[in-house]
C-alpha cells in the first residue's frame, strides 16, 4: 500500500503520525456539537485513530462578501457545528463510537458546552475521501489584516492584506475560531514593527507566520509536541519570507532565556497559568504577554496568576465563552485596566 500525508482540520497539533496507509475504503463519522467543545471533540476523534478531521461551521460564513464573482452561499446561524472524522476501513467503528460518546460525556465536567451531541457515520470511498474534505476550506479574513488561505488556492490579495498560506496536508484552521482570532486580533494590535516575538505551543505555526507579516523582527516559536515542531516547519516554507522565524522543540518557557518583546501562547488556561512567571522573567519592559485559549470559568484564575507575577491587564477580549487578553509589563499603570 501507498503512504500518503495526513490532514487534520483542527487549530493547534495534529495528535497522529503524519503519513497514513491509502485505503481503497473510509468510515467517516460526523458528531454534530455546540461550537465551544471544538477542539477537545476534535482531539478525541484523533486519539480514536482517526487520519483527520474537517469542520463544518456556520460561522465560516459570517462577514463574507462575494470576491472575484464568487456567491457565498446563505447559511443559517447556529452554535453548533459538524466535525467530521474518517477512519480507516479496518477499525470497528462501533467500537469508536462506543469510546467517543463515553468521552463526551466527560467534557461538561471541563466547562465546555456541549450542546445535544449527536454522532453518524457512512462508508466513503477512496476517491471521494481524495476530493471532498478540500470543499471545507476556503480563503478566511481574520483580522482587518491578515487572510488565511489554503495553499492550492489561487487567491489574489486585496490592497493592504497580508496572506497566510497553511496546508491542510499539515495542519490547518478555518481562522473562526475564536482563541486564534483574538490572538491574531491582539498581534496587530501590538506589533509596530522590529518586535521579538515568542510564541509558546505553536501548533501550525499560524501565529509565528502572522507575527512576521505584522514587522517583527524575529520570531522564536516552541511546542512539546515533535510532530506539531515539523508541521509549523512546513507551514512556514509555504509562505515566503519567513527565515526570521526559528522552531524547536520546548516544554512551554522552560530553559528559554531569549528576551522579547512580546509573548503569544493560545493553549488551555490550566496549561497557561504555568508559565506567567517564565513570561514575566523573559518579557522586556513595556512589553506584552498575549494569552489565548480561556474558557470563562477559568479566565479568573488567569489573571490572577499573570497579575501575581507582575503584569498589569490592558486589554480583555470575549468571543462566547473564550477568554483573550493581552496583559503588559510596566510600572505606569496609567494605561492599563485598574490604572
Amino acid at each position: 500500500m501507498e503512504e500518503g500525508t495526513i490532514f487534520t482540520g483542527i487549530f493547534g497539533k495534529p495528535r497522529c503520525p503524519i503519513l497514513f496507509h491509502i485505503m481503497n475504503s473510509w468510515q467517516e463519522l460526523t458528531i454534530h456539537v455546540h461550537r465551544d467543545a471544538e477542539e477537545a471533540v476534535s482531539n478525541l476523534m484523533i486519539e480514536t485513530g482517526s487520519q483527520g478531521v474537517a469542520i463544518s461551521d456556520s460561522a465560516d460564513y459570517v462577514g463574507q462578501e462575494d470576491r472575484f464573482g464568487e456567491l457565498y452561499p446563505e447559511v443559517e446561524q447556529s452554535e453548533m457545528i459538524a466535525i467530521t472524522a474518517y477512519y480507516p476501513d479496518t477499525l470497528n467503528i462501533e467500537e469508536v463510537k462506543a469510546t467517543l460518546a463515553a468521552h463526551l460525556a466527560d467534557l461538561t465536567d471541563f466547562g465546555l458546552e456541549t450542546g445535544r451531541i449527536s454522532l453518524e457515520n457512512q462508508e466513503l470511498a477512496e476517491e471521494d475521501w481524495a476530493d471532498n474534505w478540500k470543499k471545507y476550506y476556503e480563503p478566511a479574513r481574520v483580522t482587518h489584516d491578515l487572510t488565511i488561505v489554503p495553499s492550492w488556492t489561487d487567491y489574489e490579495a486585496t490592497l493592504g492584506e497580508k496572506i497566510i498560506k497553511l496546508d491542510p496536508g499539515m495542519a490547518f484552521g478555518t481562522g473562526t475560531h475564536p482563541t486564534t482570532k483574538m490572538s491574531l486580533f491582539a498581534l496587530e494590535q501590538v506589533l509596530r514593527g522590529g518586535e521579538t516575538v515568542i510564541d509558546v505551543g505553536t501548533g501550525s505555526g499560524v501565529l509565528s507566520i502572522a507575527s512576521s507579516l505584522l514587522g517583527a523582527k524575529e520570531i522564536f516559536a516552541y511546542d512539546l509536541d515533535d510532530v506539531a515542531v515539523r508541521v509549523a516547519q512546513e507551514n512556514i516554507q509555504l509562505n515566503p519570507g519567513m527565515e526570521n522565524i526559528y522552531v524547536a522543540t520546548g516544554d512551554l518557557l522552560k530553559g528559554v532565556t531569549i528576551e522579547a518583546d512580546v509573548i503569544v501562547a493560545n493553549i488551555l488556561a490550566d496549561i497557561l497559568i504555568h508559565l506567567t512567571e517564565d513570561a514575566y522573567r523573559l518579557v522586556k519592559d513595556q512589553g506584552y504577554l498575549i494569552m489565548s485559549g480561556i474558557i470563562s470559568e477559568k479566565w479568573d484564575m488567569v489573571r490572577a496568576s499573570a497579575e501575581a507575577a507582575g503584569f498589569y491587564l490592558e486589554t480583555h477580549m470575549i468571543q462566547g465563552e473564550w477568554n483573550a487578553c493581552v496583559f503588559k509589563k510596566t510600572d505606569d499603570i496609567s494605561g492599563v485596566i485598574g490604572g
